[in-house]
């Protein structure tokens, strides 16, 4: 089969690669019908998430029709429709049954890593280094599903794989870090960061209620898509000082609740400390770049909530944690508990109060994946969000 393959720093290829099989009686095998490229793929397109290998096969949003089924897997049957989660979950640990499916105890086959790099272990990821199992990813024409008679989100037919394949993240992940806000009806909410995961938080918000949403990039295109789901937006092009900004805003107060849809990879110029990180991370001083974490724990009004979806790696440095501290402030955040959402996302989205795929740019065969890497990394030609039909 076809698929697009991890060889090193920038270094994406459409190769020809074995077929994937039945490993486990829960397993199903998938014919990929949609994928996408994730900003989290960057991460590694860059190399700047540890743990990728040579001939990985890269991609954590996905979708298909199921062409084979382990004998034990007595959910899915050849035929059915299914989004596939980035988190694999095996729906039995602890965790799981406390709903937290990214941090499932069972599914990271290289726990050990991840116990070094976090203390504890995290859930399998599809298509996200070896510290989250080395599972092979979904950009390709087939794909296995580890686990698949707890990990799957069936699909009825008639709604497109436009509408329905963000549920396998994106979409998840801005609700969450929306939901995670506890917003209320006089909540006036800061995003920084306007691709794919803030555009869905920009609309998670409104939808769950918050009076004001203010969202933060320097992408013109960007930006004007946040508008145009219903956001007041700060362009860093034409603004030196966001927490100014923002209290002026705000009438002093600052926004109650904050939002990282950026992560590790904030701007590396934008300003001294961006500087400052950007120099010590290629030194390996620092693993992040946590500009945009500096800017939201400064802005935030008191007893307010940072929520974070954007990844971050590893080791971070010079954040002003006594002013968290000293503000009574709330940090929360985690990879996506993708299944936790996933009956409430779809109920949404087939009753039309929201369509997912207004974020798609480009849609694209698989040959072309090197290529829209190259562009979404670069943010050329428009480029917001790439879909890919295999």
């Amino acid at each position: 089969m076809k698929a697009l393959v991890w060889h090193g720093t920038a270094d994406i290829r459409c190769d020809t690669v074995p077929d994937p099989t039945i490993e486990d009686g829960r397993d199903a095998i998938i014919k990929v019908t949609s994928c996408a490229i994730c900003g989290s793929d960057l991460h590694l397109y860059d190399h700047f998430m540890p743990g990728m290998k040579s001939g990985d096969i890269m991609g954590h949003e996905t979708m298909g029709e199921v062409v084979e089924v382990g004998r034990e897997n007595k959910s899915l049957k050849v035929g059915d429709r299914i989004v596939v989660p980035f988190t694999i979950i095996c729906g039995q640990c602890e965790q799981c049954r406390r709903g937290n499916f990214s941090v499932c105890e069972r599914t990271n086959r290289n726990k050990a890593l991840a116990e070094t790099a976090f203390g504890h272990t995290t859930a399998g990821l599809f298509g996200y280094t070896h510290l989250t199992g080395g599972y092979a990813g979904g950009q390709a024409e087939y794909l296995r599903v580890p686990f698949a008679d707890a990990t799957h989100i069936k699909v009825p037919g008639g709604i497109p794989d436009e509408k329905l394949l963000f549920l396998s993240d994106i979409f998840p992940t801005g609700w969450q870090a929306a939901v995670q806000c506890d917003i209320q009806p006089d909540d006036t909410v800061a995003i920084w960061g306007c691709g794919p995961v803030g555009q869905m938080a920009i609309r998670s918000a409104i939808l769950l209620g918050a009076r004001r949403v203010i969202a933060i990039d320097r992408v013109p295109e960007r930006l004007t898509m946040a508008r145009a789901g219903g956001a007041e937006t700060i362009n860093l092009d034409e603004e030196s000082n966001v927490v100014a900004r923002l209290n002026d805003m705000t009438d002093g107060k600052g926004p109650e609740k904050c939002i990282d849809s950026v992560g590790m990879e904030a701007h590396a110029t934008s300003s001294l400390d961006a500087i400052y990180d950007r120099a010590k991370q290629a030194v390996m001083l620092e693993s992040d770049r946590p500009h945009v974490l500096r800017q939201m724990i400064m802005a935030c009004r008191p007893a307010g909530v940072l929520s974070i979806p954007g990844v971050y790696g590893g080791l971070i440095d010079k954040v002003p944690f006594g002013a968290a501290m000293n503000k009574g402030l709330t940090f929360r955040m985690g990879q996506t508990h993708v299944n936790r959402w996933s009956d409430d996302l779809l109920r949404r989205i087939e009753e039309g109060q929201i369509d997912p795929s207004f974020v798609i740019t480009h849609t694209v065969g698989l040959e072309q994946g090197p290529e829209m890497y190259r562009t979404f990394r670069d943010k050329q030609d428009g480029c917001i969000k790439v879909m890919i039909r295999p």
